[in-house]
C-alpha cells in the first residue's frame, strides 16, 4: 500500500507544480498583452494630430506674419486682494507684410497695446488662470483689435503667463 499511495501523492505534486507554472504564465502573457496595447496606444496618441480651433493651424500654404508687444504687467480686478498679471502677448496676423506694417506704424501699435491693455485690466485671477479663461481672453484680445484696427486676427498667443497671488 505505501507503493499506491507514494504513486497516488506524486501527481498531486506535480498537478501543483503544473498550476503554479500554468498561473504563472497566464500572469506573465497578460501583463504582456497589456503592455503591449498600452504601447499601442501611445503609439497611436503621438501621430494622433489633435482638433484644435484656432485659425492658425490651418495651413493654407501662406506665410503668416507675428506682431509681438512687449510684456504687460497690469492690476487685476480683484475686489478682494491687489493682484497682478504679467502676460507677454504675439498676435498672428494673415501674411509676414501685415505684420511688417502693423510694427512700423507707432499708431496702430499704440492702439493695440491700449486695446490689450484696458482688456486686462478689467479681468479676476480667479477666472483667468483656468484654460476656459485663457481661450476667452484669447478671444476678447482678437476681436478687440479686430473692432479697433480692422486688421485681420488669425490668432493670440500668450509666452507668457503669470499671475501672483
Amino acid at each position: 500500500m505505501s507503493e499506491t499511495t507514494a504513486a497516488i501523492s506524486a501527481p498531486k505534486r506535480n498537478s501543483k507544480k503544473l498550476l503554479i507554472t500554468g498561473g504563472g504564465a497566464v500572469i506573465v502573457l497578460a501583463l504582456a498583452g497589456g503592455g503591449a496595447f498600452w504601447w499601442s496606444q501611445q503609439a497611436q496618441a503621438q501621430t494622433a494630430t489633435p482638433e484644435v480651433e484656432h485659425h492658425a493651424d490651418k495651413d493654407d500654404g501662406e506665410e503668416r506674419g507675428i506682431v509681438t508687444f512687449e510684456p504687460f504687467v497690469v492690476n487685476l480686478a480683484d475686489a478682494s486682494a491687489s493682484r497682478f498679471l504679467r502676460v507677454k502677448v504675439q498676435v498672428v496676423v494673415a501674411n509676414a507684410e501685415e505684420a511688417e506694417s502693423f510694427e512700423k506704424s507707432n499708431v496702430k501699435l499704440s492702439r493695440a497695446r491700449a486695446g490689450i491693455l484696458e482688456l486686462l485690466t478689467t479681468q479676476t485671477s480667479d477666472v483667468r488662470v483656468t484654460t476656459d479663461g485663457m481661450k476667452e481672453l484669447r478671444k476678447a484680445i482678437s476681436e478687440g483689435l479686430h473692432k479697433t484696427l480692422d486688421v485681420e486676427i488669425i490668432d493670440v498667443l500668450f509666452s507668457d503667463f503669470v499671475v501672483q497671488f
